[in-house]
């Protein structure tokens, strides 16, 4: 069975993954804001600390992350924590604290989401996924959602190049779009249940190799382009 960390797994999918994770076996470390949470506790993942917005906060997780690992290696670390700000289009832009925080967590939390954990991940066979959107394809531009557009494309693009960097050490990175899924985010009429983006994921995880390193695929394996 394997070992994952995944950020954001307090709700939606990253709590989904998390609970079918557990339930085939797999050790789950979820990364959380509050890591007081009773749905975590009740799937039995193990909740560590972690505000992907404070670079200070991932100066902290690297000490206790090495204790909760007690030796043992990540075989997947799942960048999945994520905020939509600012839905509206020209005549309501996100304001630049919106921008900011979009950034911050959707791009820059991304990138430190891996850095921290990239000393703990199997050399070689470990995996980084990016929880990305097809929202922030380049081909796929319809207008409006400015922040959250241009920092999921700005994610893909981490993504992309970490796969680069990264294939020397025989790690895979890949970004995936869940879909448009029945969360808080996606809302009630979204398309997608949880459980079965969740299950398309962790699908698409495991099929991640070597030979597909940078792919940017939805939850049900077909490519969105960039």
């Amino acid at each position: 069975m394997s070992l994952i960390v995944i950020t954001g797994a307090a709700r939606g999918i990253g709590l989904e993954m998390a609970r079918q994770a557990r339930a085939r076996g797999d050790t789950v470390i979820a990364l959380v804001r509050d890591p007081a949470s009773a749905a975590l506790a009740e799937v039995g993942a193990t909740a560590l600390p972690l505000d992907v917005a404070d670079p200070e906060s991932f100066e902290a997780l690297a000490p206790r992350l090495a204790e909760a690992l007690e030796g043992r290696s990540v075989d997947l670390a799942v960048c999945n924590a994520g905020v939509l700000l600012g839905r509206g289009g020209l005549a309501t832009p996100p304001t630049p604290a919106q921008w900011a925080e979009s950034l911050a967590v959707n791009v820059t939390g991304v990138f430190l989401s891996a850095m921290t954990l990239l000393p703990f991940l199997t050399r070689p066979g470990g995996k980084i996924a990016v929880i990305g959107s097809a929202m922030g394809s380049q081909a796929r531009a319809p207008g409006g959602t400015y922040a959250y557009r241009a920092s999921k494309a700005a994610a893909a693009n981490v993504a992309r190049n970490l796969a680069a960097d990264l294939r020397a050490e025989g790690i895979a990175v890949g970004c995936w779009h869940p879909g448009w899924v029945q969360t808080d985010m996606g809302g009630a009429s979204a398309e997608v249940t949880p459980p079965d983006s969740a299950a398309g994921l962790l699908a698409r995880f495991e099929a991640l190799s070597m030979k597909t390193t940078g792919v940017f695929e939805d939850w049900r394996g077909q490519p969105v382009p960039f």
